[in-house]
């Protein structure tokens, strides 16, 4: 199936526990953690020691919110991306947050994701 092909509501009730592991092991440092429902192409694209690198010194990611609301859905190719508002606990305002989601060997992945 095409995740494409999902309802709104379907794609948010798989897209909601999975951003809300990414901002709870990014606050955690827990990179294994966050990495664990990540697509293949993504896990061998992201390098670790990077990723580490910005859990240490990122501000934002060791201190994201647990409050974050779902602004929409775009859907492209075999991808859906879920874009958020997140909020920070130690820093005022709101960023937007990415979560793009497909199919893997029969399994909802992340594909990307990002906070701007």
């Amino acid at each position: 199936m095409n995740i494409i092909e999902k309802a709104d509501e379907e794609i948010l009730a798989l897209a909601a526990p999975l951003w809300r592991d990414l901002v709870r092991y990014s606050n955690e440092g827990k990179y294994g953690e966050f990495s664990r429902n990540f697509s293949g192409s993504l896990a061998r694209a992201m390098d670790q020691v990077a990723a580490g690198h910005q859990f240490a010194h990122s501000e934002l990611a060791r201190n994201l919110s647990d409050r974050f609301d779902a602004l929409g859905i775009i859907r492209r190719g075999e991808h859906v991306t879920v874009l958020y508002r997140q909020r920070s606990t130690s820093k005022p305002g709101e960023w937007l947050g990415r979560l793009v989601l497909g199919y893997e060997d029969g399994q909802v992945r992340i594909f990307g994701a990002s906070i701007f």
